[in-house]
């Protein structure tokens, strides 16, 4: 098996969320690109994609649908967002800082600001990665990309 049998080939957004600001669409297009370009993602037991994901809020649930490329069904897995809601608040209130800041602030100002933002994004990083252990091994990069994602569809501004 190869290292690109354990690999997302596309992510989808539940389209029920709408649209919402373009400072959060540019977020979730580029999470999206990033991801698809380069992710490890392995459903664990199932012998091999490349996989397609579909991220939704479902009674306020995260929902992970799992396919192959064929459609076929692979896995849904189902988080609580209750470990999420603190670091998802805290990551929105910094990002708003981070963009007043880099509209008007002095580049040691938005340097700190950023900091703390990337801080908070790898403590949700880690947590999706923790709330994933035993179902779905991904890596760090793919677990960032993912924690954006989960921000952009809990974001319902």
């Amino acid at each position: 098996m190869t290292k690109g049998d354990h690999r997302l080939s596309d992510v989808v957004l539940d389209e029920s969320i709408g649209r919402s600001t373009p400072d959060v669409e540019h977020e979730r297009a580029v999470a999206i690109f990033d991801l698809v370009e380069e992710n490890s993602f392995e459903p664990l037991g199932h012998p091999g994609g490349p996989y397609h994901l579909k991220l939704s809020l479902v009674d306020a649930k995260l929902v992970l649908t799992i396919t192959t490329e064929s459609g076929s069904g692979v896995a849904t897995h189902i988080l609580s967002l209750t470990p999420f809601r603190r670091i998802i608040k805290d990551y929105f209130m910094i990002c708003e800082s981070y963009y007043e800041a880099i509209r008007s602030a002095s580049p040691s100002r938005i340097e700190s600001i950023d900091m703390g933002r990337r801080g908070i994004h790898n403590e949700g990083s880690q947590t999706l990665m923790d709330r994933l252990e035993g179902k779905v091994q991904i890596d760090f990069d793919t677990a960032r990309r993912l924690f954006t994602l989960v921000c952009v569809l809990y974001w319902r501004g």
